[in-house]
């Protein structure tokens, strides 16, 4: 059973205007990257996973729940959603009691609630701003809380809408790592972002939404070799497969290791080649 099924989807906030058009995906187990310019589609088709809006035309199913039977708190068991903004999603006075809303809300009991929580704030960095007023947070620090929250619900699917705003490079890696664990846990995880960098280092599959469609589909890289389509989309590839590309490298560079071992490589059969002449 796939993780999410959405068959012909559609949605319109407005008569005849539709945000998402024909939409139709499925999500197993690999990481995934939704990118695409500002009004592409990308939040409002989270939204619809999440079950926060409900499709005008077609189905979403949740791990084999349709999302126009289910309540959002029963989807709430299997998908967790981070919002771009923390300030949309933090309301209580404590970073625990924050943390441990969303266990609590899923009939977990205190103590276990707590510890969920508790441990997942060590993995974002925070165990030690458990009676902190997150309000007083900066906002990379209420980023990670909002992280945090989500993680301490144990869900199956996690999206994460811009996860590196406001992140320094120890932040950026400390997000990486939390993605790269909940992979190793078998956890789907998808996020919305415009940090093609960091698509290409921790997603495996990116997803291209353009004007509420789908433009492009499939491994990152090959996703990342589609440079007219990427354009067509307003979308640039990470700076490590431009500058290889500036350099000649016939091949996509995804990440700066690839970078190297390829130089590496090129460096040997140089001296080979010396070698033998």
């Amino acid at each position: 059973m796939s993780n999410i099924r959405l068959e012909n989807v559609s949605f319109a906030y407005e008569a005849c205007h539709d945000i998402v058009k024909q939409v139709s995906l499925e999500f197993d187990h690999r990481a995934t990257a939704l990118i695409g310019q500002n009004g592409a589609g990308k939040t409002t088709l989270v939204k619809l996973l999440k079950g926060l809006l409900r499709p005008s035309e077609g189905d979403i199913f949740i791990r084999g729940i349709n999302t126009k039977e289910a309540t959002v708190a029963q989807l709430s068991r299997h998908i967790g959603l981070v919002f771009q903004n923390p300030n949309d999603q933090i309301f209580k006075r404590t970073v625990l009691d924050e943390v441990m809303f969303g266990p609590l809300n899923l009939k977990q009991d205190r103590q276990a609630a707590q510890a969920g929580a508790v441990s997942a704030l060590e993995r974002v960095g925070l165990a030690d701003q458990l009676e902190a007023n997150p309000h007083d947070l900066g906002l990379s620090e209420k980023k990670l809380v909002s992280i945090a929250s989500i993680l301490a619900m144990n869900t199956d699917i996690l999206i994460l809408d811009e996860p590196t705003i406001a992140q320094d490079f120890a932040g950026k890696e400390r997000i990486k790592q939390i993605i790269q664990s909940l992979k190793a846990e078998g956890k789907l995880v998808l996020t919305i972002i415009h940090d093609m960098d960091f698509v290409a280092e921790n997603f495996e599959r990116t997803v291209v939404l353009s004007q509420g469609r789908v433009l492009l589909d499939g491994s990152t890289r090959d996703v990342f070799s589609h440079k007219e389509l990427l354009r067509q989309a307003c979308l640039d590839t990470p700076y490590i497969t431009q500058l290889a590309e500036s350099l000649g490298i016939p091949q996509t560079i995804l990440t700066a290791g690839e970078f190297i071992e390829w130089q590496r490589k090129k460096n040997e059969r140089r001296e080979t080649n010396a070698h033998h002449m």
